[in-house]
């Protein structure tokens, strides 16, 4: 497994598209920027087929210090929380899309 820069996805992104790296980094920058805003508004973002975000909040906990064993309070906090889609569950199982409707029209007979 390695890891992908955004630089590097701007640059595929741009190499496909045609259009210059300057444009595509600043759509996918205010993308991003989007994303973070509606997060931080505590709305619900939801992309068909790709997956869905929401902000959830942590309730307040005590949790164990593992070295001490020392018991210490923490505070409830805000995270967000993907849920996967359809199509990309199929990616990540190595399932094609067709496969999948196959699977499931033959299922349906």
């Amino acid at each position: 497994m390695r890891t992908v820069t955004k630089k590097e996805l701007i640059d595929r992104i741009a190499d496909r598209t045609g259009n210059k790296r300057v444009v595509v980094k600043r759509i996918i920058q205010n993308f991003l920027d989007e994303i973070m805003e509606e997060l931080g508004q505590g709305n619900r973002l939801e992309f068909r087929d790709f997956g869905v975000f929401e902000s959830k909040v942590r309730a307040a906990r005590i949790a164990q210090n593992p070295k001490t064993l020392e018991r210490v309070k923490v505070p409830e906090k805000r995270t967000v929380k993907f849920k996967v889609g359809r199509i990309m569950k199929l990616k990540l199982s190595g399932e094609s899309e067709e496969t999948s409707i196959a699977s499931t029209s033959s299922s349906d007979a």
